[in-house]
C-alpha cells in the first residue's frame, strides 16, 4: 500500500476534476474509487462505486458515505480558500436514509456558508435512482498555507 508522497515547499492545490484526480494518487480518495466530476467553491460534484466500499452485511459502508461527502466538501471549501490557503475540517455530521447494495453513488456539495475564515457545505448523497442515501455538512476552517 502506497501512502501520499511528502510535499517538498509551499503545497500546491489542484483546481480542476483532472489535477485533483492526479493529487489523490496513493490517497483515500484513490482507495474508495472516489471520481470527481465538477470542481467549485460554490458546488463540487463526484461518485463512488459501492462495491469494494461496503460493510460485511453488504451494505455501502457509513465511513466510506461520510468520507465521500468530506471529500466532495474539501474539495469545494479549497477551491473557495484560493493559493497560499488551506482549508481543513473542522466539524462533520452525517445522516444515513437508505442502505446501497450496489452501484453507484452521487454527491453533491453545496455551500451554505462561505467566509474568510471557515466554510460550510450541505453534501447529499444518492444512489442511482436518485434516492437519497445520505445528508451530510462539513464546516472547514481557512487557513494560510
Amino acid at each position: 500500500m502506497t501512502d501520499t508522497p511528502p510535499h517538498h515547499g509551499e503545497p500546491a492545490f489542484p483546481s480542476t476534476a483532472e489535477q485533483w484526480a492526479a493529487a489523490a494518487r496513493g490517497t483515500l480518495i484513490e482507495r474508495l474509487g472516489i471520481e470527481l466530476v465538477h470542481t467549485g467553491a460554490d458546488r463540487t460534484t463526484g461518485a463512488m462505486p459501492v462495491a469494494g466500499n461496503t460493510q460485511p452485511a453488504g451494505l455501502l459502508h457509513g465511513g466510506a458515505t461520510a468520507a465521500l461527502a468530506e471529500t466532495l466538501a474539501s474539495v469545494a471549501a479549497q477551491q473557495h480558500a484560493g493559493p497560499h490557503r488551506a482549508a481543513v475540517g473542522l466539524e462533520l455530521n452525517a445522516t444515513h436514509h437508505r442502505g446501497v447494495r450496489a452501484g453507484t453513488v452521487h454527491g453533491e456539495a453545496r455551500a451554505i456558508h462561505l467566509g474568510r475564515s471557515t466554510a460550510a457545505y450541505e453534501v447529499v448523497v444518492t444512489d442511482d435512482e436518485g434516492r437519497r442515501v445520505c445528508t451530510a455538512r462539513l464546516t472547514c476552517m481557512i487557513l494560510a498555507a
